[in-house]
């Protein structure tokens, strides 16, 4: 108990220091306009592409790792939004997030995650660095759009989709901010929301004396800073634990905790063997030879599988809490989230431990240095294997549990299994789907 303690008082010493996030903000912001002149005026290949080793090895690759260490930290660090804060201050529109965007802001995240997967496997984004370098201008000129003209982080809150992907891994993440509630709730003055003398407002708009999930929490320490009570605390929790008691379950949410797998299965499906085999069989079934039409169709099917089977399992959900199919998909796609990440962190290990290499080899021949070896691989695919399976059995028991205690949270005791039971058969069924395709050898991207 005394150490947590300890930890918290140095969690919050860090963010209310006047040089936190700005030192880290301006070594990300150096590093990535290093990475987008590499991608544009670097080696054409992505294999010898500095660049593109630092993008799709590194640095996706580890995203999920830091949501769940860190929560939405990278967030309050992303390049993207402090070029967005730099272009709000110079132009100063500051206008109100528009009603539409509020509404449905997380329906263009998820399109927008959606598109840039099946854009990344139709125009090769990631296997050609000046793609993955527009990729990122394009970005870039989102978030610079939406600073100039709109209030706070509008683009990270309502457009970002990387940030749709921070909200839902950042729920099962370790570390936490809330306001202490015997005291927040005496407070007039409101400083975490509107800002004060040593920051600005919180910047994703949000209430931190009633703030109760980490999805919308991007740790930027201003409400750590403004507050007079000394009422915010980061501290740390169990993984997975926040997932237990959402109060206010949302269709769009559940939507991509579910698309999310899908994807994953695109990823996965994509790099092994049987991927060429499946396209040409495809064509001759279908009658279509455009490759582009061809993974279109794969992709949607790859979407709408566990969007089905998590209907079914709300269906069957239903027929035990009384509640519509609509509701137990919105309650219980929460539930998919810990494998979500588990057989997302599963797919990028491949990346970051076969390819890793690849990001001392590049680096070394962009700075005139002789690379003594070609070999990309870190460890041996035997480690990976057992990595990757170890992190599907975490993933699994995760979610599992997290179906049973969103159960236990908001029905009578004496149906909570079966109102579960229907749920443990779908998050059964996908690991199967994704542990089957782990068995089989994938191709290298490095």
């Amino acid at each position: 108990m005394r150490q947590m303690t300890k930890t918290n008082t140095m969690f919050n010493r860090v963010f209310a220091s006047r040089w936190y996030p700005g030192i880290f903000q301006a070594a990300v912001l150096a590093v990535f306009i290093f990475i987008t002149y590499e991608l544009f005026f670097g080696s054409l290949h992505a294999h010898k592409n500095f660049g593109t080793a630092l993008t799709w090895v590194l640095w996706w690759p580890i995203l999920p790792l830091l949501f769940l260490f860190t929560g939405r930290f990278w967030c309050a660090i992303c390049p993207f939004a402090t070029i967005s804060d730099g272009i709000q201050k110079i132009v100063g529109n500051n206008k109100p997030v528009p009603k539409f965007l509020k509404k449905y802001g997380i329906w263009f995240i998820d399109f927008f995650f959606i598109m840039i997967t099946w854009g990344d496997h139709v125009f090769g984004i990631v296997e050609s660095p000046v793609g993955s370098g527009f990729m990122m201008v394009l970005i870039a000129l989102g978030a610079i759009t939406a600073g100039a003209f709109f209030e706070r982080r509008t683009w990270c809150r309502y457009l970002c989709f990387l940030g749709g992907l921070a909200g839902n891994y950042s729920r099962t993440g370790i570390v936490q901010l809330r306001g202490t509630p015997e005291i927040c709730q005496k407070c007039t003055v409101s400083a975490c929301y509107k800002g004060g003398k040593k920051a600005a407002g919180c910047p994703m708009f949000e209430y931190t004396r009633t703030m109760d999930d980490s999805a919308r929490c991007n740790l930027c320490g201003n409400c750590v800073k403004n507050c007079p009570n000394n009422s915010i605390r980061v501290s740390l929790r169990k993984p997975f634990k926040e997932l237990w008691f959402i109060k206010r379950p949302r269709f769009e949410e559940a939507f991509l905790a579910v698309v999310i797998m899908g994807i994953v299965f695109v990823q996965n499906i994509t790099m092994v063997s049987i991927w060429e085999k499946a396209q040409v069989w495809l064509e001759n079934m279908l009658g279509i030879h455009q490759q582009a039409a061809i993974f279109t169709i794969i992709f949607l099917i790859a979407m709408a599988i566990p969007v089905a089977l998590l209907y079914l399992g709300s269906w069957g959900a239903s027929r035990y809490n009384n509640e519509s199919v609509h509701m137990n998909f919105s309650r219980f796609g929460y539930a998919l989230i810990p494998l979500d990440f588990s057989a997302h962190m599963a797919h990028n290990l491949f990346h970051l431990l076969a390819e890793g290499k690849s990001i001392l080899n590049t680096g070394l021949s962009t700075f005139g240095f002789t690379v003594a070896s070609s070999s990309a691989s870190v460890v041996s695919m035997e480690t990976i294997h057992l990595l990757q399976y170890g992190l599907l059995a975490v993933g699994t028991v995760g979610s599992i549990y997290t179906a049973y205690r969103i159960a236990k949270a908001n029905y009578a005791a004496d149906h909570v299994k079966k109102i579960t039971l229907p749920i443990v058969i779908l998050i059964i069924v996908l690991i199967i789907i994704n542990a089957y395709v782990f068995t089989m050898p994938m191709m290298h991207r490095m």
